[in-house]
């Protein structure tokens, strides 16, 4: 499964109609760096602060955050990085003592337009640069989702899989940036439940979905040798 198969995630609310609210760890489809997570969104009138943690897994481990870091609309529209706060700005870096040792930092963007139920988080960078693609918004999909997962992690992969193929039909003419995440799970748990003709029947609808990002997901499947 994603998250610890796949990936991990979890919420936030569709309209922001209210002066502020905060989700707390959101879901998303595809990320760069496996220790690295987001644990909340902050989103208010005047700013959007994602709050992240970032584990050290090597000795000498170094890390920081370059200038050019965007918040990225379904419309592709960008809205670029005010300031930062915990983590020093690419060239200078933070050098961890320990492996184990994690960091705390925010990223301040101006605020996330209306109405908008996902975004991705992209570092523009030269090298090694982070991002999260298809960062989940909704709250009743994001509840949805990890009761998903907790279907998977506690063994229940059939029904994990009909709710997933479920929940597929019930976003797919939303173009929303969750969809790869819901093809990747059932690719997945068919191939592992022994169905393998089922799980090609949705590689091929997925790989000619108009998916947010589907080059990233068929990428990410073809890199596991999952491929029909």
């Amino acid at each position: 499964m994603i998250r610890t198969f796949l990936f991990t995630g979890l919420l936030l609310n569709v309209t922001f109609t209210l002066v502020s609210q905060s989700v707390l760890n959101p879901n998303y489809g595809l990320k760069s760096h496996e220790t690295l997570v987001i644990n909340r969104i902050d989103a208010a009138s005047e700013s959007t602060t994602i709050h992240l943690t970032i584990e050290n897994r090597i000795e000498g481990g170094t890390f920081c955050a370059d200038r050019n870091i965007y918040i990225v609309h379904p419309d592709g529209t960008r809205a670029k990085l005010i300031s930062s706060e915990g983590i020093p700005v690419c060239p200078e870096s933070h050098r961890f003592t320990s492996i184990g040792e994690k960091l705390d930092f925010t990223l301040t963007f101006p605020p996330i337009k209306l109405s908008t139920d996902w975004i991705d988080l992209i570092e523009d960078c030269r090298d090694n640069c982070f991002y999260f693609y298809g960062i989940t918004l909704d709250s009743d999909l994001n509840k949805k989702i990890d009761e998903l997962f907790r279907f998977a992690e506690n063994g229940e992969s059939f029904k994990a899989l009909d709710g997933f193929i479920e929940l597929l039909r019930e976003t797919d003419s939303r173009n929303n940036g969750i969809e790869g995440l819901l093809y990747v799970n059932i690719i997945k748990l068919a191939g592992d439940s022994g169905n393998p003709e089922q799980a090609a029947e949705f590689y091929k609808r997925l790989r000619s979905s108009g998916v947010p990002g589907l080059k990233h997901y068929l990428q990410y499947l073809n890199d596991q040798g999952i491929k029909y």
